[in-house]
């Protein structure tokens, strides 16, 4: 993280004062023994197990599961800096919607030459089954979750957008729930924006989205792989949440024109889909022949109107990280306005000098696979060996189109409770988007996940990082 770069603390002002978004709770914290606070975290530990909280870690000897670890210090966003956000959140769905009806119609902005046609032409995840035909109410992104990392008092820039089947809002929701059982008076004494309701405001956001052959009460229900998915615990606590069905491929088939879900009184038509079963899968007479996960014949019900699959076939494209370099010049054609929030610098390495710029500067970057996620596939330059900054020298030099870099970035700080108290950690934010024809819906809050280890920047729970409750302030 290059030496001597000012890393903004949340909390604290240079002088060691409290800024006044943590003002309430710092006073609520100071006036605690600091044995019983000791005591709550355990017991905070404990209920996460006890709620079977868990992910699964690939790679690892028979998918083992974990807990994510939990910190009980909230992190605190002032409703002044979450209205911004917001606006900036809004402007920026809205540009990913805009450019996904493009791409797969008119291809205006490539015409225009403002995204290379390669970029599209060559992209996996660009499905040509979705040429010409628009999804029910236009909406192609129905949950999305944006990652911002804070750099200074006003500086939130986004890191990566996540369009396709953004996870972790069960943790949001677990660590608020967690909070308010653990300490009830500390919610009293500061005002939270609500996040709770978020269940509801998915159903009602996935039921505005039923195509026109849906009734005046549209069925939901959630498409997972099944119990071995890393996000199972996720895909369950949601249906339960919101009053779905659960459903594996196996519990479903296309009867007369419309998918239905096996029940105990026979098949019952389903009206949206919130699969979390990625494209490749969802239907094997259209992609992955040998998948079990999806539902055949799936997707020419779709195109003939006969459900919503959220989020879209294809939404996939918008989370490639060579697109997300292009999206200041996405959301400007599409908007007419300039970002509101900035991406992180990015270098795209199929461009020859950006390409022998980061082979120059790998000690410094943070480079990552266009289509990686997860923190998987990465180098981050600063804490890497020679020996793996060689190795991925090679890698880049093979194929340099499959890789972005960024600077290493001052993430800013806020404290994690640790046996000698208050310490400082870089955290990020995923705050939660519902999209429907009736408008954008963002929920105050998200999900903060932080690095556990001191100087640590990398904050997914996959590789060791933990999560916190994320307060916005009512004003």
């Amino acid at each position: 993280m290059g030496q001597g770069v000012p890393v903004f603390d949340e909390m604290l002002t240079a002088g060691g004062g409290v800024r006044p978004g943590y003002a309430g709770y710092c006073e609520w914290y100071d006036a605690q023994d600091p044995a019983w606070l000791k005591r709550k975290s355990a017991e905070a530990e404990n209920f996460f197990r006890r709620t079977g909280i868990t992910f699964n870690v690939y790679g690892d000897d028979a998918g083992e599961e974990r807990l994510i670890p939990f910190d009980m210090v909230p992190r605190i966003v002032t409703a002044n800096e979450w209205r911004k956000l917001s606006r900036g959140i809004e402007q920026r769905v809205r540009a990913i919607n805009a450019f996904l009806h493009d791409i797969y119609h008119r291809q205006e902005i490539v015409r225009a030459g403002r995204v290379p046609q390669r970029l599209i032409a060559e992209n996996a995840a660009w499905l040509p089954q979705m040429v010409g035909f628009v999804p029910p109410g236009g909406v192609y992104t129905h949950i999305v979750g944006i990652d911002l990392v804070r750099t200074g008092p006003d500086e939130f820039m986004v890191l990566e957008d996540n369009a396709r089947t953004p996870s972790g809002v069960s943790y949001m929701l677990e660590n608020r729930e967690t909070m308010m059982a653990m300490f009830p008076e500390l919610f009293t004494k500061v005002k939270v924006a609500p996040v709770q309701d978020y269940p509801r405001r998915l159903a009602r956001s996935l039921a505005a989205c039923a195509p026109a052959a849906a009734g005046s009460r549209p069925t939901v229900a959630v498409l997972t792989p099944g119990i071995y998915n890393s996000a199972y615990f996720e895909h369950a606590f949601l249906a339960d949440q919101m009053g779905a069905e659960l459903v594996e491929g196996s519990d479903l088939r296309v009867v007369d024109g419309r998918v239905a879900m096996r029940t105990t009184r026979g098949y019952e038509p389903i009206d949206v889909l919130y699969r979390r079963v990625d494209d490749e899968y969802l239907d094997p007479l259209t992609f992955n022949p040998n998948s079990a996960l999806g539902v055949p014949g799936i997707m020419d019900i779709y195109r003939a109107g006969g459900i919503t699959i959220a989020n879209a076939p294809g939404t996939g494209i918008a989370d490639d990280k060579a697109i997300y370099s292009f999206m200041p010049e996405i959301v400007e054609f599409y908007t007419g306005e300039k970002p509101i929030l900035q991406n992180v610098p990015t270098w795209r390495c199929a461009e020859k000098d950006s390409l022998a710029y980061v082979l120059d500067n790998l000690a410094e970057l943070v480079v990552k696979e266009v289509h990686g996620s997860g923190g998987y596939g990465m180098l981050i330059g600063p804490t890497s060996s020679r020996s793996e900054i060689a190795a991925f020298a090679a890698k880049l030099r093979a194929r340099p189109e499959n890789y972005i870099a960024q600077p290493t970035l001052a993430l800013s700080t806020v404290p994690i409770l640790t046996r000698a108290g208050l310490a400082p950690r870089h955290v990020d934010l995923r705050p939660f988007v519902l999209v429907s024809p009736k408008g954008i819906d963002i929920t105050p809050g998200g999900l903060t996940r932080v690095a556990l280890k001191k100087g640590s920047l990398v904050v997914n729970s996959s590789q060791g990082g933990g999560t916190k409750d994320t307060w916005v302030l009512e004003d």
